[in-house]
Order: structure tokens, then sequence, then C-alpha cells
């Protein structure tokens, strides 16, 4: 036995926000379960949705753009498709430039996180790629988030 003391699950009230993820068949790898890598495509898929409806981030024209820096992910129990998913969303640490996003993926109905990750935003300008400080309103929406 370990004597590693492990940190429990996150549950859904650690969570501000939740976005519904469906899984697709070609996420299932030969295991017969989600792959590894596509959890990251989860994560992101449900930061962005949040950042564009509200956070009003224009991914196509914004001057200031978020670029992910660093990344984790811990996997409790899988999924596999025809899966439903909740993504919760929450906000670790707010910086003048940077977020520190906090995630867990619950199959309906379960309060224990199945999965869980976090990465970090930094905001730089578009052109440049030269770090800057956030929008405004992305600020506003990440502050209705922070834990």
């Amino acid at each position: 036995m370990s004597d590693i003391k492990r940190a429990p699950r996150p549950t859904r009230a650690d969570f501000r926000h939740f976005a519904p993820v469906e899984t697709r068949w070609l996420d299932n790898d030969v295991y017969g379960h989600v792959n590894n890598v596509v959890y990251y495509a989860y994560f992101d898929s449900a930061v962005n949705r949040y950042l564009i409806s509200e956070g009003r981030l224009d991914i196509h024209a914004a001057p200031v753009i978020g670029v992910v820096v660093e990344s984790g992910c811990k996997y409790h129990a899988s999924f596999a498709y025809p899966d439903a998913i909740d993504a919760g969303l929450a906000i670790g640490h707010l910086g003048r430039s940077s977020v520190r996003y906090e995630l867990a993926l619950f199959a309906p109905g379960e309060d224990v996180a199945r999965v869980e990750g976090w990465f970090v935003h930094v905001f730089v300008d578009r052109e440049t790629r030269r770090p800057a400080a956030m929008p405004a309103d992305v600020r506003r929406a990440y502050e209705r988030l922070l834990r």
C-alpha cells in the first residue's frame, strides 16, 4: 500500500458552470473507451464555448487571444461512445493576462467526476503574440466562475 494521500475527486458543487459534451464514435479507441487525448478537446470546447457565449470573445477577429501554456489531466473512470458528458468549469486563478481553468467531466446524474483537468491560458496580442491584458468582458465572465 502507498502512503500517498490522494485528494478527493471533484464533485459538481466545485463548479460554477456546466456545458454539455457529446461523445462521437471516433472518440473511442481500440480498447472501447474515449482515448485520453480526446478529453483535452472536450476541455477546450467547454472553455471556448463559455468564452464565446459569456465573455463575448470574437475568436476570429479579437485583437487579444488566449493561448494554452500548460495543462494536465487525471483519469478516474472512462467514458465511451455514445455517452453524454457534463463538463464542469471553474476558475482557479485569475491574473492580468492569464487564467487557470479547473475542469471536470461528469456522467449525467453522477456527482463525482470521472475525469478532472486544468489548463492555463495566457492572453496575447493576436499579431505580436506578446502578453496582453484580457478583454474586460472576458474578465467579467471569469469572475463569475472564481472559486
